[in-house]
């Protein structure tokens, strides 16, 4: 087996693992008790930021070289009127990085009951974010809560961590804790970690253990117009769900979207759960992150699909801190997706024809 990026793989699993655990508890301890508002106390505010301390204060001891694109910085979190957030987020991070070893963990890593950081240690942490990527070298892309309405709606969101040399996701890591284990068995077990190196395979792994777990390989299966749906977002400001409806008739799909928040769409496509992601543009000016599409791009890559824009061209991480001018992102399996590029053309070439 190929140990290419293999410390990088373990680091970034136990990253996640720990940043799904503190995600759950801050849904747990405060989404049930608080009003849902996106003000900087939220709780979703409050997650973001714990989940981005988490990570970056392991990638920091154990990368120090790697600089970070994360979505937060923590400029609010400095002066008197953050005192009360960064108190919460002090204490949920510490929480977090000081909780017991686990197996394949090492305290080398900073984690542990000896490894509490300082207030500014982590806010420090958070800023290592602000790198503003391109196409040369390697650095870390994070979304600590991809999928920001799921997570408050205690569905679907996910920890998504990618590593990126030289333009190209080389490894992805996301970490779904609201996902079921099967598709098949919607209500029994939930909490999946997912991982793909570039050449070595996508897999599932169980989130209570995945450094010790062997882990399931996922090959997303051949399909038929019968067996195709949509896997879109559930939030219409993300999606233009009217012109997927009519790409899926071009299809001649029969089965209705699924529809999901986060990057688990991505997970679901790589394990075979949907046939196709499809991500279109709703309005002029939205340029997609790199955070929202590293990891999942390299997953269903990695499980035998395809994933590019709307027009079939390859999806850039090496412009910065978007994906540039926004043509939408496909992914399928390798057998469907370039009918999927040509239905997607031939629906935007009616929706021209009707500007006329």
């Amino acid at each position: 087996m190929s140990t290419t990026y293999a410390a990088e793989k373990q680091i970034a699993i136990a990253a996640v693992r720990r940043a799904c655990v503190l995600t759950a508890s801050v849904f747990n301890k405060l989404v049930k008790q608080e009003t849902l508002t996106k003000d900087d106390k939220s709780p979703v505010t409050v997650g973001d930021y714990s989940a981005q301390a988490v990570i970056n204060t392991i990638l920091g001891r154990t990368f120090p070289q790697d600089p970070i694109v994360g979505e937060e910085d923590a400029a609010d979190l400095r002066g008197d009127a953050g005192t009360v957030l960064r108190e919460r987020i002090v204490e949920l991070a510490n929480e977090t990085l000081t909780a017991p070893l686990v197996d394949g963990e090492k305290e080398e890593w900073g984690l542990g009951p000896s490894k509490a950081q300082t207030a500014e240690q982590l806010l420090d942490a958070i800023d290592r974010g602000n790198y503003e990527g391109g196409r040369i070298g390697r650095f870390w892309t994070l979304d600590p809560i991809d999928g920001t309405k799921g997570f408050l709606r205690g569905e679907q969101y996910a920890v998504c961590l990618a590593l990126v040399v030289d333009a190209r996701v080389e490894l992805g890591v996301m970490g779904c804790p609201n996902l079921p284990v099967s598709a098949a068995d919607p209500t029994g077990p939930r909490g999946c970690i997912f991982v793909a190196v570039r050449g070595q395979g996508a897999f599932q792994l169980p989130l209570d253990n995945p450094l010790s777990a062997a882990g399931t390989r996922l090959t997303i299966p051949a399909s038929t117009p019968e067996t195709l749906n949509l896997l879109e977002s559930v939030e219409k400001a993300h999606a233009k769900l009217s012109f997927n409806e009519r790409v899926a008739q071009i299809l001649g799909v029969t089965r209705p979207p699924t529809r999901m928040d986060s990057q688990a769409k991505y997970c679901s496509l790589a394990r075979g759960d949907g046939g196709v992601y499809l991500r279109m543009p709703t309005g002029v000016g939205y340029k997609e992150k790199i955070w929202d599409h590293a990891s999942g791009s390299v997953l269903v890559e990695e499980a035998g699909g395809m994933i590019s824009d709307g027009r079939g061209q390859p999806l850039n991480f090496g412009l910065g801190r978007t994906l540039g001018e926004n043509y939408g992102v496909v992914g399928a399996g390798r057998d469907v997706h370039d009918k999927v590029i040509a239905a997607v053309l031939k629906a935007k070439s009616e929706e021209e024809a009707q500007k006329l």
